[in-house]
């Protein structure tokens, strides 16, 4: 790992601003950082960004940006404004565009540290999957490409399935790994198709876990995020 502080990233897929702030103030405590989704982005707004950010802890925005390069050029600026520390974009939009992400969000974080997640290959796509849009590649071997294209233009990071963490260490080892796709023994894969536990995931080198449902649609999303947490220690007490 390249970090040792709290690993978990809530996914705040919610549709209003009032109860994704709920969530995250009693969330706080007890994870790394939290997710803002499309969901909010496009219901709420980018503001949600700056609000969440208020309390301590970084904010991940979760935009998926492919299009041409002026275009994510510009969102990634405004993205920078309100406050995001991270911001996704699809390496399949290929160099310049991944390029223009960075420019743009480097423009709008100014002195703040910000940083651009590529994705790699969805975790709801499999091999048949890619198969069935003219992708050939395996998963595999089409996130090693795309991982080392996105160190090669400064990218912070990637967004990548568990199973392709050992291809990321061993194409470019210096790039943060965001794994989604998180579930927790015994819940519902639902439209994931390649899920990992969150202490399989630690396990295989992950810094950081996107998990939403597992927490935020618990009775307790405080303790199930403690408890998630405590299974990737091997320890209950001692938590916050």
């Amino acid at each position: 790992m390249k970090q040792r502080e709290n690993p978990i990233l809530v996914a705040l897929d919610v549709p209003t601003a009032e109860r994704a702030v709920r969530l995250a103030e009693g969330l706080s405590p007890h994870v790394g950082g939290f997710k803002v989704g499309l969901e909010l982005l496009t219901g709420p707004g980018p503001r949600i960004i700056g609000v969440l950010a208020r309390l301590g802890k970084p904010v991940f925005a979760d935009a998926k940006l492919h299009d041409i390069p002026n275009t994510v050029k510009a969102a990634a600026r405004h993205l920078g404004v309100a406050g995001a520390r991270w911001i996704t974009a699809h390496a399949a939009g290929g160099k310049a565009m991944l390029a223009s992400a960075v420019e743009g969000l480097t423009e709008g974080a100014g002195a703040r540290r910000a940083g651009v997640l590529a994705i790699t290959v969805l975790t709801s796509l499999d091999q048949e999957s890619l198969a069935a849009t003219g992708v050939s590649a395996s998963p595999g071997r089409l996130t090693a490409r795309r991982a080392r294209l996105a160190a090669a233009v400064g990218c912070e990071g990637v967004v990548t399935s568990v199973k392709e963490l050992a291809v990321i260490s061993d194409v470019a080892p210096g790039l943060v790994t965001v794994v989604p796709g998180i579930r927790p023994p015994g819940v519902s894969a639902d439209d994931q198709v390649r899920t990992a536990t969150p202490a399989g995931a630690m396990s295989r080198g992950a810094d950081y876990l996107v998990i939403g449902r597992a927490i935020t649609q618990s009775p307790d999303p405080a303790t199930a995020a403690k408890e998630i947490l405590a299974t990737m220690n091997g320890r209950i007490s001692g938590l916050r």
